[in-house]
């Protein structure tokens, strides 16, 4: 386009040398090319259009490479810091190690239950193993370990726990994670609930992976004809893969695709850049708007100049005319100041003529002018 523009507007440095004696770039091809390329570097493009046209379409293209720049320096520094500043919570452990995350269990839950055995078989293999270290004689020298070799950390997940406060249900425990906008609250509950509650809010995310997992049982009395049954029926339904529909049907995380921070992730897309491009497209209509006008401008100054210059000879006669009036006036001028000298007896002589010649040492020499188109 800038191609195009330098070489049909009439005020380029290609089509109007006479206003730009110095030497100028052409913008050829190639050389079009090269500036659009270099304009994306901080060396700039170099020289620029010198139609107005060309220099609205270069305006418009600057406008679009620094929008184009700032964005992807913006993203790529906001990723780097977020990424650099996420520490995602993936497992028990590192729960246990954080402070920043509060959570909670249902009081009285197989979970509570579930870290309270774990909190008294640390504290039982931890007094045994001080018994025993304290206890050992010099012939016991494996069992003299200083450093306790079992890292306590489900006491430190009881403790944090006791301290948020364990709820009474599940759905006030739910109801407590979507109220912490911060994401600094989470909810430890059974696996089954928690992802069937993830795909109805698109407020809560499942984290980590499943722990202490156990299989759901039936109980029926012991040598009763129903266990022979109910496990005929579990299988029937495993083998037409009812449980699997079951399971598509309320765990679908395909849900999730409605929520509306479901491509946050994603960063810049080219929806987002949307109003740049239309920018541009704009400079770029501009530009051949401008270029229309200078064409219709110049060949509207030139058809002005041409009727100008079909009117000079009508001029110069009306100039020829008045100037040989002037003439005859001045020369009946000359004529009575000599007539009146002549009276009062001083000679001198004039002439008159087209050239100069001089009269005498004492007379008066006369040069007829005229005008530069005057034709005698």
């Amino acid at each position: 386009m800038i191609w195009l523009l330098d070489k049909y507007s009439p005020y380029s440095a290609r089509n109007n040398p006479d206003a730009y004696p110095y030497p100028c770039r052409e913008f050829t091809l190639k050389e079009s090319f090269w500036f659009a390329l270099t304009s994306f570097t901080p060396q700039g493009g170099g020289e620029a259009p010198k139609a107005l046209s060309g220099r609205t379409l270069v305006a418009a293209y600057w406008l679009f490479v620094v929008l184009m720049l700032a964005t992807f320096t913006a993203n790529l520094a906001a990723f780097l810091t977020v990424e650099r500043m996420q520490t995602p919570v993936s497992s028990l452990e590192q729960l246990a190690r954080q402070s920043r995350i509060n959570y909670t269990v249902v009081e009285g839950s197989s979970v509570h239950q579930y870290f309270i055995n774990m909190k008294f078989a640390e504290d039982t293999l931890y007094r045994v193993w001080k018994e025993i270290t304290l206890n050992a004689t010099s012939d016991q020298a494996q069992y003299r370990v200083w450093d306790y070799p079992i890292r306590e950390q489900y006491g430190h997940i009881l403790l944090a726990i006791n301290a948020s406060d364990p709820v009474p249900d599940a759905k006030t425990g739910f109801q407590q994670v979507n109220e912490h906008t911060d994401a600094d609250f989470a909810f430890i509950h059974d696996s089954a609930e928690i992802k069937y509650e993830v795909t109805r809010n698109c407020n809560l995310t499942e984290v980590g992976e499943v722990f202490a997992e156990q299989p759901y049982a039936i109980a029926v009395q012991q040598g009763s004809r129903l266990q022979e049954d109910l496990s005929r029926a579990l299988l029937e339904l495993q083998k037409e893969r009812f449980l699997e529909q079951l399971a598509s049907k309320y765990w679908n995380e395909s849900a999730r695709q409605a929520c509306p921070d479901a491509d946050e992730s994603e960063g810049i897309t080219l929806e987002s850049l949307g109003g740049v491009f239309i920018a541009t497209l704009f400079g770029l209509g501009l530009a051949m708007i401008t270029l229309a006008w200078e064409v219709f401008y110049y060949k509207r100054k030139q058809k002005n100049k041409v009727q100008i210059l079909n009117s000079k000879p009508e001029l110069a006669f009306e100039s020829k005319s008045t100037l040989e009036t002037k003439v005859a006036e001045s020369v009946a001028k000359l004529r009575r100041r000599g007539k009146a000298l002549k009276k009062g007896n001083v000679v001198k002589s004039v002439t008159f003529g087209d050239t100069f010649k001089p009269v005498n040492e004492k007379g008066v020499s006369v040069i007829s002018v005229f005008p530069k188109d005057y034709m005698p």
